[in-house]
């Protein structure tokens, strides 16, 4: 998977709304897309993508940790966000686009430093103008969840300008 460098890496919102949000996915997951730089950022990417499910695979490391030591709260977030969000894009049809309108997210125990989780985004409801989705991060080796979220998205027609 290549991740976008620069907003020029990036599609153009004409192609964007030229396909369904789950061939943009998915053409994301076989890297002829650029990845989220979010990704890279927080170290994870995009791992599989199914209609109505996305998961990203990472592993936190020191640079997301708190003053503690301890992985930021915010990557939690970040990552549900991304993987339920997404389950929400591969639902959306050609010629719209989403974003997220609210989320949640509940901690069930800290990751310890160096573990590979997935975190996965599964659609519960889409409509025409909602999508609704919840998520878990859990331990690809030992099978633990670590968290879960849930999140409310907008999904709006664009017009082609």
């Amino acid at each position: 998977m290549t991740i976008a460098q620069s907003p020029a890496d990036l599609l153009s919102m004409a192609e964007l709304l030229d396909m369904s949000g789950l061939d943009f996915m998915r053409g994301i997951v076989e890297g002829r897309l650029p990845g989220p730089p979010i990704g890279q950022t927080m170290g994870y990417k995009l791992h599989a993508v199914d209609d109505g499910t996305a998961t990203f695979r990472g592993t936190p490391e020191f640079n997301v940790t708190n003053p503690m030591g301890t992985v930021h709260g915010g990557w939690y977030g970040t990552l549900l966000d991304s993987a339920m969000a997404c389950a929400v894009m591969t639902k959306v049809p050609r010629g719209s686009v989403y974003t997220t309108l609210e989320y949640k997210i509940n901690i069930t125990r800290p990751i310890p430093l160096g573990t590979q989780i997935d975190c996965t985004g599964t659609v519960d409801h889409s409509g025409r103008s909602t999508g609704i989705a919840h998520g878990e991060i859990r331990g690809v080796e030992d099978g633990k969840l670590y968290a879960t979220g849930s999140t409310t998205c907008i999904i709006m027609q664009m017009a082609k300008d």
